[in-house]
């Protein structure tokens, strides 16, 4: 209660798609649909601008850091190519051209390799040493977000028809009917014992890792869940969606917490590795100028 404060900080000339912190936690990096990424530095209770990351030519959709390498993160894009940059360096490493315009992107958890989803639901997997595609697959229905879980012997994806599925060396090993409609994201806790998923239908469903049963659904928000993220001790569980709040669920009761208010939709949200402290960024109109600009800015809550 004595830490609620939210504060935003300019990031970018359009809306952020996504936030993520480095696994420190001394940097925030953000992806915007003004086709640059940028890096922030945490202060005692601030955010500071370090570079702005430009050689995208489309939008950059998501981004995600390297799990043990704080210096490295990978931006997906619209440009049908990812690009994985090294802050000490601001310059851009790699760029990896894909077949399709990308959505989803994430690491696994040993670094060895990046998992790139597009807008025609192929997934390739990207060899982190030798930027090189190491397999791709397929698949049939539409592929929203992708994880591996803590162990990195099973890749999950979460699909427009509300399944889970789960796959093992490529290969489907099942799936789990997990909403009644459009499953939208999904987020493994640090603790490894639980993973979540958001809906289409409005609800969030906290589901057992090793057992794969839904444990509990956290239903406060009316509209599709967008954005989930676990607090770095597995305790706290936050979501956002079009309304105008964030919700920060207990995630062992399922209590309420706190919400998080915002006046507009919300995009990304992502706990800090080491303090609770939470990075988001909606879709704000920049009133006091120009009501149909989009601001562009990264908040933080959290702050005393």
């Amino acid at each position: 209660r004595a830490n609620t404060r939210s504060r935003e900080f300019p990031a970018h000339g359009a809306k952020v798609h996504s936030v993520a912190w480095s696994c420190c936690g001394r940097r925030l990096a953000s992806g915007s649909f003004d086709k640059t990424a940028s890096v922030f530095l945490l202060e005692k209770d601030r955010l500071v601008k370090e570079n702005n990351y430009r050689g995208h030519g489309d939008s950059v959709d998501q981004l995600c850091w390297h799990p043990s390498n704080p210096d490295l993160f990978v931006t997906a894009s619209g440009d049908k190519t990812i690009r994985i940059w090294d802050v000490r360096t601001t310059k851009c490493i790699a760029t990896v051209n894909t077949k399709g315009e990308n959505i989803n992107i994430c690491w696994s958890p040993d670094g060895q390799t990046i998992a790139v989803g597009n807008k025609d639901d192929v997934v390739t997997f990207i060899d982190a040493k030798t930027h090189r595609s190491k397999a791709e697959e397929q698949f049939k229905f539409e592929v929203n977000e992708i994880s591996w879980n803590n162990d990195n012997n099973m890749f999950f994806l979460t699909n427009g028809n509300g399944c889970i599925n789960i796959l093992r060396q490529l290969k489907p090993i099942q799936s789990i009917n997990a909403h009644p409609s459009n499953c939208i994201c999904i987020k493994f806790d640090p603790m490894g014992k639980y993973f979540a998923t958001g809906s289409a239908d409005a609800l969030v469903s906290l589901w057992d890792v090793d057992e794969l049963v839904c444990v509990r659904c956290f239903s406060r928000l009316d509209w599709p869940v967008r954005t989930l993220s676990f607090s770095h001790d597995g305790k706290m569980l936050a979501s956002a969606s079009e309304d105008h709040f964030i919700d920060i669920a207990e995630v062992e009761t399922g209590e309420k917490l706190w919400e998080v208010q915002c006046e507009s939709p919300t995009f990304t949200v992502a706990w800090h590795p080491k303090r609770p402290l939470l990075a988001f960024a909606c879709d704000d109109k920049d009133g006091k100028y120009d009501s149909s600009r989009e601001a562009g800015t990264v908040k933080l809550f959290g702050l005393p």
